[in-house]
């Protein structure tokens, strides 16, 4: 497991990290806040990320009015697409402020999904309530790893399914890696740890999960960052105001676009991971 050495985040800082990054979040990458899934290698990063989503969903063997929890659910472009494509009733859970009152903004009313503003890790749902269970890029966030498999399993029916995608530290990553990639990377991200997909599978079992599956994505994903990148690298030559913000002392994540860098080296020599964990309750 790889844990900061100093300025571990707790869900203050998670929540506070999303909601100041907000309009940058999505003016360089949209309301889906999740990586891209490469098929052809052809697809737009619209498509892609779209690709993903359903991704998560066949793996979860979402059907017509399935209940499902999605636990840090961002500004819920995933539950309106599951709702919409296999008519799924959507509770996305997220501690931004600003991701929930654009999620519910988007769902215009929608009686068949609704978004909860707080910590999944306390999130008051009754046991047994929902048939499929996800979180997409958002376990990363989770102080207590071990409690929020644990949550995930509660909220589950019997033979309820459940889907985690996850950055992934290597199982063994060098010394240096963790040094200038993984632990910064943690650090910045607002990420109290990252933890390898062995280390995953553990969890999974020990909260009393069967039936797992683990696939590794990292080939077809990684393509994420060399976009991010490069749309950094673009909006600071021709955004003055983008300037101003990553040179302005007062704007506390202003390192984030550093961090896009660190993640894409990261994947590009083998340090991170990115997986889907699928499982029964």
């Amino acid at each position: 497991m790889i844990v900061p050495r100093a300025g571990i985040a707790d869900v203050a800082a998670v929540a506070a990290h999303y909601d100041e990054l907000d309009d940058l979040y999505r003016g360089l990458w949209g309301t889906n806040l999740h990586h891209g899934y490469w098929i052809t290698g052809r697809e737009s990063t619209e498509e892609a990320v779209a690709n993903l989503t359903r991704f998560v969903a066949e793996h979860a063997g979402m059907k017509r009015e399935d209940r499902v929890c999605d636990l840090g659910c961002g500004y819920g472009a995933a539950a309106l697409m599951w709702n919409r494509d296999y008519r799924a009733q959507v509770t996305g859970i997220t501690i931004a402020e600003k991701q929930c009152r654009y999620a519910e903004s988007a769902a215009c009313d929608n009686s068949q999904i609704r978004y909860i503003h707080g910590d999944v890790l306390a999130n008051g749902l009754a046991s047994e309530s929902f048939d499929v269970v996800t979180a997409v890029e958002s376990s990363e966030h989770m102080p207590d790893k071990a409690k929020f498999f644990a949550e995930a399993h509660r909220l589950l029916r019997r033979g309820g399914r459940c889907v985690i995608v996850a950055w992934l530290a290597h199982g063994r990553p060098w010394r240096w890696q963790s040094n200038y990639l993984l632990e910064p990377i943690c650090r910045e991200g607002r990420l109290p740890s990252m933890a390898s997909a062995g280390e995953y599978r553990d969890f999974l079992e020990t909260a009393g999960f069967r039936e797992l599956k683990f696939l590794d994505l990292t080939q077809h994903v990684k393509r994420t960052w060399s976009v991010c990148a490069l749309r950094v690298i673009a909006r600071f030559f021709r955004d003055s105001s983008f300037r101003r913000v990553l040179f302005d002392p007062g704007f506390t994540n202003r390192v984030f676009a550093k961090t896009v860098f660190r993640i894409w080296l990261a994947y590009q020599i083998g340090a991170m991971r990115f997986g889907l964990f699928a499982a029964r309750k």
